[in-house]
């Protein structure tokens, strides 16, 4: 077996941390950094590849004068295993002789890797990571680190941070202030957020990173053999976001064998936050999991980039959008659907609290139906904030009894709060 030299390994850690420390920290995202910082747990920045988690440490290395870094994102460490941790924490001993803070990026790439950050935890060092698996570290946390860890999940830009980076203020939004709030909420819904893409506009690295994921993080990791018909897949998902899907509608659609290798390649997808599944509303988690799904994707921007494009495209980019926001507000999530649909209902401690709709533009075409999905799931589930975002309008109305209102989603993204969630 090859085994690295410390020599070796002690070169590459200092060209990797003088690369670090050169790394522009960026615009600040949404997370409360002195949180982690004051804890004595784990903090494991999980997401998918190009959202900023590199960055994210970066940030947050700037809290210590002396640290320890290490990215297994490196060629040079392929060959890396789990018996050179020992000969890695002899090299940071000699380098920072007493430092007990380390940064790993892109840690899920070493087998067994959860043992050895136990151990270093246990003779308490403080340990950020980060990791582009939601399934492989999940279930080595919940194996290996219960009660050691805390996790952050880093989605690509929120709007809100989109416009920190434009250097736009949300304080006292005057006319022409919100003209250029709007502007930029044009451009963020069909280019979403993807740090990368906000400096370049480059539709064509949007697409490279959809197919190194599909590579690199699903199709080489998993060994998948039908390549072609996994990739006509993640197409037809990306295509068809926010539509209803079953696994087994999806293996006749696509001309696959068995329901069996659908479900475990959308579950792959969801594992690299490529695309995430939505439930039905049902106090049984078995009708849950066995009910249809709605499918959302990580990104508008990648989306567009990878996608065939509807004329209706503007109506799901919007519902698509809101969904993300949801996710990074950890909102426990589902869709309801009795006699109307409602596109999302919310949970705050175990009690459903919201129920959002979400259409482009409330017309005398859709009003009723749109209303009437909505009060119904209010009324089904004992649900008092009832929210319709929209591209623009803005009022309340009063329909079966409930007192609604009427949002513009770019609004809603930057000034409402779901029950029970702080202010940023």
């Amino acid at each position: 077996m090859y085994m690295m030299t410390a020599s070796q390994l002690e070169e590459l850690v200092l060209i990797q941390k003088e690369s670090f420390l050169s790394r522009d920290p960026g615009t600040p995202r949404e997370v409360d950094a002195s949180r982690y910082q004051r804890t004595g747990q784990i903090v494991v920045i999980s997401g998918i590849r190009r959202s900023g988690k590199s960055t994210l440490l970066r940030q947050f290395s700037l809290l210590y004068n002396n640290f320890l870094y290490i990215n297994f994102d490196d060629d040079r460490l392929l060959e890396f295993s789990l018996s050179d941790f020992s000969t890695l924490m002899l090299v940071f001993e000699k380098i920072s002789p007493g430092t007990n803070v380390i940064f790993i990026d892109e840690i899920q790439n070493i087998a067994g890797w959860e043992r050895f950050i136990r151990r270093i935890h246990d003779d308490a060092y403080k340990v950020f990571l980060t990791g582009s698996n939601a399934k492989l570290l999940s279930a080595e946390l919940g194996t290996h680190l219960t009660g050691r860890y805390m996790k952050i999940t880093l989605y690509p830009f929120s709007f809100r941070e989109v416009l920190r980076f434009r250097s736009v203020s949300v304080d006292r939004i005057t006319e022409k202030k919100k003209a250029r709030i709007l502007a930029e909420f044009d451009r963020y819904l069909t280019g979403g957020g993807f740090p990368e893409y906000l400096k370049y506009s480059d539709p064509e690295y949007l697409k490279r990173t959809y197919d190194d994921i599909l590579f690199r993080d699903i199709i080489g990791r998993f060994g998948i053999r039908e390549v072609k018909a996994f990739r006509q897949l993640a197409h037809y998902l990306f295509t068809n976001m926010g539509n209803m899907a079953s696994y087994n509608a999806l293996k006749k659609a696509l001309g696959f064998k068995s329901v069996a290798s659908v479900r475990d390649y959308v579950g792959f997808l969801e594992e690299a936050f490529l695309v995430f599944e939505l439930f039905k509303y049902d106090y049984s988690l078995k009708k849950q999991y066995v009910n249809d799904k709605k499918i959302y994707i990580i990104d508008n921007g990648m989306r567009s980039a990878v996608a065939f494009q509807f004329s209706d495209d503007r109506g799901r980019l919007l519902e698509n959008c809101v969904f993300i926001e949801l996710l990074r507000r950890n909102a426990p999530l589902y869709f309801f659907k009795n006699t109307g649909e409602c596109d999302f209902v919310t949970e705050d401690h175990g009690k459903v609290t919201t129920a959002l709709q979400v259409c482009y533009e409330l017309s005398q075409k859709n009003r009723d139906r749109e209303l009437e999905g909505l009060t119904g799931a209010m009324l089904t589930l004992g649900i008092k904030n009832g929210i319709i975002l929209t591209y623009h309008q803005e009022e309340t109305i009063v329909h079966n009894g409930f007192s609604l209102q009427v949002l513009p989603v770019w609004r809603w993204l930057l000034e409402y709060r779901l029950p029970g969630e702080n202010n940023p």
